[in-house]
């Protein structure tokens, strides 16, 4: 009878410690990419209630806007490419990797459809987002252990975004662009809205999936961990709190993936600079799937790896250590 007392007050001082630490807002951040997508959800559904009264997300569109929010003590959960939450924590940001959910949003998209591998593409022009970013850092690195040479055997051009590579693309001043979804498939929608008689319907070919050719070149799994959700700030006295979170993630990135029509009209409520159809055409090209990051660590480390065997900057100058990774 005493054990039955003790083990119920317990349970009591544990829902009460609980209670006390509920904030009254959360603060979730990301990009407009697809990593952010699940939070919709969250926040729609109320997942997170029992440990925040309100929860918003915060859109952060570069890396300038990237560092202010990592600088903000007000945001303690942000979804990031892999890559960049290394390069913080190897400057000393208290940062954590709690998941990778993002293993293959990369191709090239062409309207020469004879064109099938990396190779195909020498001497071609090639839009390309992000300069010295995941795509282009994924290409480079594809590129080189093919043994060719990315200054020599490619003329890439550089754009701000997939969005502005996309339109480039779109209007005929471009033949071949690396996207990544969901600007892939919003590129073969818009493409089949423009009227004939203006001359502007190209017919766009999905050519090379980078994570394919990752997958045979370093004869890998075809998946590469490019992006998850990270906490900022000290864990200790918060892991409730992010256990909480990757469980009602995980749980809204199921959804995502089962309901894209459903899952692309919530997520342009917030996000309204993506298409609708071409947002729900990009769900089934994605590679979705939930890894906590201690699981993740060992394709996260070959990733990286790899990627600072040519420029160790893009990753910090160093693989992180055991404590980038979150353990439960």
């Amino acid at each position: 009878m005493i054990k039955r007392i003790t083990l119920v007050l317990m349970l009591l001082l544990s829902i009460s410690a609980q209670a006390s630490q509920k904030m009254e807002k959360l603060i979730i951040a990301g990009p407009f990419a697809s990593v952010s997508h699940p939070i919709m959800h969250m926040i729609e559904t109320g997942a997170l209630s029992d440990v925040a009264d309100k929860v918003e997300f915060k859109l952060w569109k570069n890396p300038d806007e990237l560092r202010a929010l990592v600088l903000n003590s007000e945001v303690p959960f942000i979804a990031v490419p892999t890559n960049a939450a290394a390069i913080l924590y190897n400057k000393g940001v208290d940062i954590k990797l709690l998941n990778v959910s993002v293993w293959g949003i990369l191709g090239i998209v062409s309207r020469d459809k004879s064109l099938k591998t990396i190779e195909d593409f020498k001497g071609k022009e090639l839009a390309m987002p992000f300069r010295a970013d995941m795509p282009d850092i994924v290409f480079e690195q594809l590129v080189k252990a093919q043994g060719m040479d990315i200054k020599k055997d490619f003329k890439l051009k550089y754009f701000s975004s997939p969005i502005d590579a996309m339109r480039m693309l779109l209007a005929k001043r471009i033949d071949h662009a690396l996207l990544m979804e969901p600007a892939t498939s919003m590129a073969f929608r818009k493409s089949k809205s423009f009227p004939l008689k203006e001359g502007m319907t190209p017919s766009l070919y999905r050519s090379v999936n980078l994570q394919e050719a990752w997958g045979k070149t370093f004869k890998v799994e075809a998946k590469i961990p490019q992006a998850g959700m990270a906490f900022l700030g000290k864990t200790k006295g918060k892991e409730h709190l992010i256990n909480r979170f990757n469980q009602e993630y995980a749980k809204s990135l199921k959804w995502y993936k089962s309901h894209p029509k459903e899952a692309a009209k919530l997520t342009v409520k917030t996000l309204n600079m993506l298409g609708l159809k071409g947002l729900q055409d990009s769900i089934p090209h994605i590679n979705f799937e939930f890894v906590n990051a201690q699981d993740a660590k060992k394709d996260v480390e070959f990733f990286f790896d790899v990627l600072k065997q040519n420029n160790p900057k893009v990753v910090g100058g160093k693989l992180p250590n055991d404590g980038f990774y979150y353990k439960k």
